[in-house]
This record gives structure tokens, sequence and C-alpha cells, in this order.
């Protein structure tokens, strides 16, 4: 173990040494100033450290209490070495500290008595905190594959309803990415960014709801049809509702606001502008861009460069200008992303 010895007197640390080597599985570190033993601590980690109380420029005190400031240093074993026999320093020390103590002169026995006891609590500690490490592992493992699963559980429940409609289920792949997409080009942090490309896919949920005459029809709806189309928003979020999954709950305020329009003339619920979840709005841009640049059974794909003069004449209308801004600010990762997935066979999309 790492013994930090710091004394100003070269013969005591010689002496200390000495006795801690006679301990077996012990390296001492003798360092004559108190500053040089911070600099050393910063790079280093002791098991145990021995320090004089009584030393020029820096006493023991103030050494102890910089090295409980250091990083990872907070609960390392300290005996402080002192002829002082006042209370009030030792009150002190135990104050910053300390751990243990010893008085000049350092009798041999008492010396690695006292430090040996030191090195078995270090020991102690270390065995705990490799404990708990493993334990913080096994946790992470554990809900990662909570996470993977209930992303699966997600995706194929999403798949559901595109395989009721004449969508392809790489839509859902190639929106969740512009989703994410925007998300990031917006400044939201990582775990943000990924709820959204998760829960994204559950947006279409509510078209369970509507009867297939109507979800397959081949030619346009009729005003009747359309008002029936309109209910999947909110089927969608009443199917999602009520869950302790944030993602989950993500996907329900997907499905409920992403057909909402900034200007107020969208549905279901009529909302404009920053009233409109945010969510909502980044979704409404990623599947239109898609809708766009897709081939369905009633048109072709546009190009990527119509679909953006499309939807940028509807910025401040349809959409949300941020968000629209942030969609095409980076038309490399667009064609990127259209690219990946445009070869999506359905086999694949789990591992996609």
């Amino acid at each position: 173990m790492n013994i930090l010895i710091i004394d100003d007197n070269e013969a005591n640390l010689a002496l200390f040494g000495h006795m801690l080597e006679m301990l077996g599985d012990t390296a001492p570190h003798a360092v004559t100033h108190p500053r040089e033993a911070l600099a050393w601590c910063a790079d280093h980690d002791p098991d145990v450290v021995v320090v004089d109380y009584m030393m020029p420029d820096m006493d023991g005190l103030e050494f102890l209490r910089q090295f409980r400031m250091l990083p990872g240093k907070e609960q390392t074993p300290v005996v402080m070495v002192t002829a002082d026999t006042h209370c009030k320093v030792r009150h002190e020390a135990l104050r910053l500290g300390a751990n243990d103590f010893l008085t000049k002169p350092v009798n041999f026995a008492e010396l690695n008595a006292r430090v040996g006891n030191l090195m078995a609590l270090r020991r102690a500690q270390l065995q705990l905190a490799g404990h708990a490490a493993h334990l913080a592992d096994e946790v992470r493992k554990a809900t990662a594959v909570i996470a993977a699963r209930e992303r699966e559980a997600i995706f194929r429940l999403s798949r559901a309803a595109e395989f009721r409609s004449p969508e392809t289920g790489a839509h859902l792949l190639r929106m969740a990415a512009y989703a994410e997409l925007v998300a990031r080009n917006l400044g939201l942090d990582a775990e943000q960014c990924e709820v959204i490309r998760t829960a994204a896919p559950l947006h279409d949920i509510g078209k369970l709801g509507v009867p297939d005459a109507i979800l397959q029809k081949p030619g346009p709806l009729d005003a009747r049809e359309r008002a029936v189309m309109r209910e999947h928003a909110g089927i969608g979020a009443d199917i999602l509702a009520g869950s302790d999954s944030p993602l989950l709950r993500a996907g329900a305020v997907i499905a409920r606001s992403h057909h909402e329009r900034w200007d107020g003339g969208g549905y279901p619920l009529g909302l404009a502008g920053a009233a409109i979840p945010l969510h909502g709005r980044i979704v409404a841009v990623a599947d239109v861009f898609d809708a766009l640049t897709s081939r369905r059974a009633y048109k072709e794909a546009w190009d990527a460069g119509a679909a953006r003069a499309a939807m940028e004449a509807e910025s401040g209308g349809h959409f949300d200008p941020d968000c629209l801004d942030a969609l095409f600010r980076d038309t490399a990762a667009l064609a990127a992303i259209h690219q990946r997935y445009a070869t999506v066979l359905p086999d694949q999309l789990e591992a996609a």
C-alpha cells in the first residue's frame, strides 16, 4: 500500500520509512514539504498519510485541510504526528478529518500498530468501493437491457399502426432520425434527443383506431372521412396516457400534438405557437419532410430541394420557424439519414 510520509526532518522521514517497510505490503513515499506532497497527491492516491504537525510555511493542520479538498481524498486515512499535547490541536485535527495521532518521540511498535490499523481500514474502504462499483455496473447493465426492451416494444407497437397504412416501416426510422437531428440542432441535451428519437415513431399509433376503409382509401377523403382520420391524434394520446414510462409519456404528447400548426390551424386542439409542445413541433417537421421525400402509392417522392422549398413557404404557418431551420441546418446529415434507411427491409428494421 502507498504510504505518504510528510516531515520537514529528513532523519524522521528515513526512520519512519524504514519502520513502515517492516509492516510488509507497503511502499513508503517520503516528502519534506507539504506543498510538494499536495502536488503529488493530485496525481496519486496514497492509501495512508502520515503527516507531521509542526512544519514551516504550512503546518499539518493546513495540509490536512487542503488534502481533504482534493477529489477522492475525503476518506483516505491520515495519522498526525505531533509533540503538542494540547487538546485544541487534536480537536482541530479531528475536525479536519484526522483518523489517528502519534506523539513524539514515536514508538516503533505504536507506529506500526496504528498505521497497520489504518491500512486495514483502507483495504476495507477499497473493497467496499469495488463492491459498490460492481453493483453500479450491474445496475447500469440491467437498466440498459430494460431500456432496450422498452425501445423494442415501442418500435413494434409503432409498426403495428404502420402496417395498417400505405406507409412503410422504414418511415419510422427515417422520421425518428430526422426528429433527433432537429432536437440536436435546437440544442437539446443528449437525453432529450434520445427520448425524442425513441418516442417519435409513436406519432401515428392512434391509426389503430381508424377504420380500414378510411385508412386505406386510395383516393381523397371526404369531409366526414377527414374528421374521422383526424381523431387518430387523440386516440394515440389516449392509448399512451397514464404511463410511468418517460418514453411513453413523450409519445403521448407527440401523438396528440404533431398535427398542430404554428398558426393555430391544426388539430386536435387548435394550439398555436409555443403553446404546442416542443416535441410535437419537432416531429411535425420531421414527419412532413419524410412524407414529401418518400414514394407513396398516391405520389412519387419529391427531391429534398423541392420539399425544403415547400416547407419553408409554410414557415410560421404550418411549422415552427426554429424547428424548420434546425431541420435544414445540416443538409448532409439529412441526406445521410435518407440514404441509410432508403433500402431497409422489414426484417432488418429492429436492428437498423
